[in-house]
Formats: structure tokens, C-alpha cells, sequence
């Protein structure tokens, strides 16, 4: 490796406010959110050539605050030596996190979580460079004693403790090279949103259905919680479309109280549902309980967590039994550090780790996470899988590639968060190309009454 390509001190960071105009066309809509997809868009520049490339996914309004928070923490970062903090990768992510004024502003949770996340994707993305590897070739490589470093244990110790984790790696390494190569062969599996978007209408529905079955995928999502009697009717038609031994699930995206979200399920137990995504407040870790009893003699399971807050949280969530299926985001929680406690936790607890993706970005990120889980740790497919939505993958240097229904592993090295610059110019809000046009428009124009456009 040449010495340019070794930097010695980070010395800018920059972060850019892109959105996309996804309302327009009901792409993403659910039972709560009407999004414009999203990101607070993190360049780190080092004092060589070298970059790290991050970014942090929201819905549109707000994104500003993101990115003023990003900023904001920006001075946690900057004339630090990169690799220092690769050195002893788990203190730096929580002296970052418990900065004595700033941790007042979540602790650990919220826009200051999303905030914390786009840094250390960049982070993340530029150790992988430097060691020229892509992300999860990076962690299968790392010797579990270096993984098990970069990990805040903090609050979860009750759950998982250090000696705990490095046994599970350990002993998932066993056999490690074959996983690589079926992962390098037939890919990671992966279940379609596409066609189960809730503003959608029958005939889209039923083509994209069609579609995606063309395309190898057997895993299917539909969005719920805005009307029982057509979610009735569309799940129905996915149903059908889909065939009766294909994987089905629902999403209720938060949109439900907790015996609402039993009475409303029982009617759709006869769709042979896999599980029922987000039920109820995503905070609320006994109503999730709750649910799971009362859906658990239909062979339905509890799947959450792309809103969970931090690791806390997923340790009750597991630890009470209120989830089957482990839903990371690879933008909610802290980046990478705080994700991998979480995968840790759910494999000493039994519960398969299906990352929450789509939007700007996720799948790009989310899929190296678990090619690594698969390859080191779970070493099984076993209902596993990654969500997998088809928008705006166009936009990245690195794009994620699906093929017959499967995540193939990509091989540049980094993060795979870079966007072209070309798609940032012209999608940089509000002064971006796309968004001068856009905010003429009458549905943004009210949404943005107060953008400078």
C-alpha cells in the first residue's frame, strides 16, 4: 500500500442535506409515514487522499437537524488519527456517545443516535479502504480479540459479557472459508417490500408480484394498519400471487395499541404469515410481549427493531422474549459497534437477526453485516434474511446486487455508502438541481412552505 494511501489525521468532515422525491409516486408509503427518502450525507477527509464515505437515513423533514447534529459533533472526530481509533475502535465509539454535554441531547437515542450512526459508517468505510477489503470481508477476517474490541459493552453486560462474545466468535469461525464460498456462490437470501407498498394499487401489486417472482424471490412483505378490510383484501392478493408455500410477512409500521394489534391480526392468520413487523410503539417492550403471546398459536412471530433505540433496548427486547425476529437498521442505532453487541445478543438468546433496509442506502449497508453474521457467527440462513427494496441504487458508486432472490457479496472496498457526486448535486436539498424544479410543484411546495428555493 502506497504511504499516501496512509493517513495520520482526519481533518475535515463534510455533510450534505439529500432527499429524494419518493411521495410522488407512494414509493415507501406505509400505514404511518408518506416519506421522501432520505440521508445526512458524511464525507470525512483525512490529510492524505484517503476518504470515508457515511451516511444516516431519515424521511425527508428533519434531515436538516440531522445533519446540524452531525455537525455539531464533528470536532469528536477531527485532528484524530484514524488509525488510533481503529487501535481501540470500542472506547472512541463510547467516549463519542458520553461527550459530558452533548449526551444530554439522547443519551444514545434519537437524532443524536442517527447523527452518531453517519460518522461511524464513514469511519467504518474508510478502515475498510485502507485495509482494502470491503466491509464484511473486513469483520470475517478480524480475529474475534480485534472484533470484540471495537464493541461498547456498556449497560449490556447482564446480557452478553466480553468472555461471552469472544466464545461465540470463536467458535463460529469453525469452518469459516466454506460459508465464504456458498456466500460468494448463491449469495444471502433477501424478501421483497416492492410489491407490498400500502399506497399501491391492485394491478401494481399484482405486476410486481409477478415480477419479483420472475426475479428468484420467495420471501414477500405487505404493508397493514390503515384499513382491516383492505388489508384483508391485499394481502389476500399477495397470497395468491405468490403461491401458498412462498414466505409471507406484514409490516404495521407502529400503527396499532397492542390489543388493537391482536384483534386486527386475527383475521389474517389465515394468510400462513411469518410474522408481523412493528405492531405497536416501538418503545414498548411488554406490549410486544404481549402480541407475541397472544399470536403465538397461529405460528406468528413478533419481528422489531428498525426503530429500536440502542443496544438497551434489543438486550429487554430479547431478554423478555418479545421478538422472534431481530430487526437492526443499520442507520438507528450508533453504526456498526453498537450493531454488532446487538447481533451478539441475539445469537446467545436464539433469535435470527433479519436487517430492516430499503431507503437511501440500507441495503447497500445492511448486507455486509449479515454476510459477516452468516460467514462467523450464526452460521446458518435459517430464517434469516435481508429486506431488499428496489430504489435509488442507482445513486451509489457500489450498488447492492440481487440475484434469483439473493444479496451477492460485493467486493470494493469500504462501506459501500458511496453516492455519485453526480446524484448529490443534483439531489442536495434545497439547492440541488432536481429540488429547484421539485419545490415548483404544488405537493412539495406545501410541504416546504418555508424552503428557499
Amino acid at each position: 500500500m502506497s504511504k499516501m494511501a496512509q493517513p495520520t489525521k482526519i481533518i475535515g468532515l463534510r455533510v450534505r442535506d439529500i432527499r429524494f422525491p419518493t411521495s410522488l409516486t407512494q414509493d415507501g408509503s406505509d400505514a404511518v409515514h408518506d416519506p421522501d427518502y432520505s440521508c445526512a450525507y458524511v464525507t470525512l477527509v483525512t490529510d492524505t487522499d484517503m476518504v470515508g464515505h457515511g451516511l444516516t437515513f431519515t424521511l425527508g423533514r428533519g434531515n436538516e437537524i440531522v445533519c446540524a447534529c452531525i455537525k455539531s459533533f464533528a470536532h469528536l472526530v477531527i485532528g484524530k488519527n484514524p488509525l488510533d481509533i481503529f487501535n481501540d475502535f470500542g472506547k472512541f465509539w463510547d467516549d463519542f456517545v458520553n461527550d459530558s454535554q452533548a449526551r444530554w441531547l439522547g443519551p444514545e437515542k434519537g437524532v443524536s443516535h442517527l447523527a452518531t450512526a453517519g460518522i461511524m459508517n464513514a469511519l467504518w468505510d474508510m478502515w475498510g479502504r485502507i485495509e482494502q477489503k470491503p466491509m464484511w470481508k473486513l469483520l470475517v477476517d478480524m480475529e474475534p480479540e480485534k472484533l470484540v474490541s471495537t464493541i461498547p459493552f456498556r449497560y449490556i453486560t447482564d446480557a452478553l459479557t466480553r468472555d461471552e462474545a469472544l466464545g461465540l466468535l470463536r467458535e463460529g469461525r469453525k469452518d469459516i472459508e466454506s460459508r465464504v464460498k456458498t456466500l460468494e456462490e448463491f449469495g444471502f437470501p433477501a424478501y421483497t417490500t416492492s410489491a407490498g407498498w400500502l399506497g399501491y394499487t391492485e394491478e401494481r401489486i399484482k405486476k410486481l408480484c409477478k415480477e419479483a417472482l420472475q426475479d428468484g424471490f420467495t420471501r414477500f412483505k405487505v404493508k397493514v394498519g390503515l384499513n382491516q378490510e383492505d388489508d384483508i383484501k391485499r394481502v389476500g392478493i399477495v397470497r395468491q400471487q405468490i403461491g401458498p408455500d412462498n414466505i409471507l410477512m406484514v409490516d404495521a409500521n407502529q400503527r396499532w395499541d397492542v390489543q388493537q394489534a391482536i384483534g386486527w391480526m386475527k383475521p389474517l392468520v389465515k394468510y400462513n404469515l411469518l410474522w408481523i413487523e412493528e405492531p405497536t410503539s416501538p418503545d414498548d417492550i411488554i406490549g410486544h410481549k404481549t402480541i407475541s403471546q397472544a399470536l403465538q398459536p397461529f405460528g406468528i412471530g413478533i419481528a422489531t427493531g428498525e426503530c429500536c433505540q440502542n443496544r438497551i433496548m434489543f438486550k429487554q427486547f430479547l431478554q423478555t422474549g418479545a421478538l422472534q425476529f431481530c430487526q437492526i437498521d443499520s442507520c438507528r442505532l450508533g453504526g456498526p459497534n453498537e450493531i454488532l453487541a446487538v447481533y451478539l445478543m441475539a445469537k446467545k438468546f436464539g433469535v435470527p437477526v433479519c436487517p430492516h433496509a430499503g431507503g437511501v442506502g440500507l441495503c447497500e449497508l445492511v448486507h455486509h453485516l449479515s454476510l459477516w453474521d452468516y460467514c462467523t457467527l450464526s452460521t446458518t440462513t435459517n430464517n434469516r434474511m435481508i429486506e431488499y427494496v428496489d430504489h435509488l441504487h442507482e445513486h451509489f458508486v457500489d450498488p447492492v446486487v440481487v440475484k434469483n432472490g439473493c444479496y451477492m457479496p460485493l467486493q470494493k472496498p469500504g462501506y459501500s455508502c458511496e453516492m455519485k457526486e453526480e446524484s448529490l448535486a443534483a439531489f442536495e436539498y434545497p439547492s440541488g438541481r432536481e429540488w429547484k424544479i421539485l419545490l415548483k410543484n404544488e405537493h412539495y411546495r406545501n410541504q416546504h412552505k418555508n424552503a428557499d428555493a
